[in-house]
């Protein structure tokens, strides 16, 4: 699926738009992508990104707050398999994903800080649909997040 749209043309248009300062990597097979934010608060447990990416996107993105965190990682191919599967349209890490290789070949939208190939605990912890809050820009559950090579847009 391709998605027309630059963040730059995006930005001119509407400079109240909120920007991501951080340097993120696009990990994923889709370099651009948008949708509605959902989000997670976790730090080291990817209990309810595993759950929530299980469960019907309907062209979301979710945005995982894992407080900056390369000591783990918070999603890897399988977590993103079920992503496509269920039809989310990307996925934002303020932490790390693994099998970087094979998440790059799947149709999804993936910006994170980088790889690491330790897995994290799965005990569930964290909070859902909250507004989290990093790169100078607060993700509010339902806000349009729009991303591509350029970075991550955020209406407020």
């Amino acid at each position: 699926m391709t998605v027309e749209f630059t963040t730059c043309d995006l930005y001119d248009a509407d400079e109240s738009l909120q920007s991501v300062s951080l340097q993120m990597q696009n990990l994923g097979g889709r370099a651009r992508f948008r949708g509605p934010v959902r989000t997670i608060r976790c730090f080291r447990d990817n209990g309810l990104v595993k759950a929530t990416l299980n469960s019907p996107g309907d062209g979301a993105v979710l945005v995982i707050d894992g407080d900056g965190s390369l000591e783990s990682a918070l999603m890897g191919d399988m977590i993103a398999e079920a992503a496509v599967t269920h039809g989310w349209a990307g996925v934002v890490i303020n932490g790390a994903i693994r099998d970087r290789v094979a998440v790059a070949q799947l149709d999804l939208g993936v910006k994170a800080l980088g790889t690491n190939p330790r897995k994290s605990s799965k005990e569930g912890t964290g909070d859902q649909d909250v507004p989290v809050e990093f790169g100078g820009v607060v993700f509010r559950p339902g806000a349009r997040l729009h991303s591509d090579e350029d970075g991550i847009l955020v209406e407020r």
